[in-house]
């Protein structure tokens, strides 16, 4: 048999690129817990943020050096649970949340069962999205995404603790700011992916380069504030986005 022109097997070497991003972006939010049960809470939200950066690159490496695989998106979506749901969740709870127990037995409880439902919603919403994969418009997130979820979280914490508020204080805001979070990432509502939707969808206009530009740096110049201020405004635009096309009365889009 003339084996010359049968295909070797690829070697799988190339596959570990990826998931040493991965790797990466688990191991920062691992870190963003230690750091948490530590007090070092600025650290702990970095760490997020990082992971948050690291998410977003494995993927594409993937793609450019053609190494997706089965085993790399759900090694992907155990490392954001960890990330992005356990991190941001146990980062607020030590920031914050852990003080509720101050006003009695009862309201103690509320504290850690709202940093479980926020990790609760965010293997939810790691589990959805995986079913889903195929199924429905690149251009837009059915719920928050998970790392835009514990965006929020941490540059709520960060920006406080920057500011020289201690999560005692802001105990019972911060734990609406995690139920909210939570209730976005499973929520029908629609969010701007920022993924490519067409063949010229990869061409940024030269108006848009200008407002990266100045978004870091402001980034830059406040890092907390600034993050908070997009995170805000990104989680509420699926909310106003679902008011527009009721005001405008559109039809509703079909759910997969």
């Amino acid at each position: 048999m003339d084996e010359s022109h049968t295909p070797r097997p690829r070697g799988r070497g190339i596959y570990l690129l990826p998931n040493l991003f991965t790797t990466g972006g688990m191991f920062a939010g691992f870190y963003a817990i230690i750091a948490a049960t530590q007090g070092h809470y600025a650290d702990a939200c970095v760490a997020i943020f990082i992971a948050a950066i690291l998410d977003g690159v494995d993927g594409r490496v993937a793609r450019l050096t053609n190494t997706q695989s089965e085993f790399g998106m759900q090694y992907d979506s155990l490392a954001d649970l960890i990330s992005f749901g356990l991190a941001p969740a146990l980062v607020m709870y030590h920031w914050a949340l852990s003080s509720t127990r101050l006003d009695g037995v009862v309201p103690g409880k509320l504290g850690w069962i709202a940093a479980f439902l926020y990790a609760a919603c965010a293997a939810i919403r790691l589990a959805r999205f995986n079913s889903q994969v195929g199924q429905v418009d690149k251009r837009w997130f059915i719920g928050l995404a998970s790392p835009a979820s514990a965006g929020l979280v941490a540059s709520f914490v960060w920006t406080c603790h920057d500011n020289g508020f201690s999560g005692e204080e802001l105990r019972w805001f911060a734990l609406g700011v995690t139920v909210v979070a939570a209730l976005l990432m499973v929520s029908r509502l629609r969010y701007f992916s920022f993924k490519s939707g067409g063949p010229r969808s990869d061409r940024i206009p030269f108006l848009g380069i200008i407002i990266v530009l100045a978004v870091l740096v402001a980034i830059a110049i406040d890092p907390p504030s600034v993050l908070l201020a997009i995170g805000v405004l990104y989680a509420a635009s699926g909310p106003a986005y679902s008011v527009w096309r009721r005001m405008r009365k559109l039809p509703t889009e079909a759910s997969p």
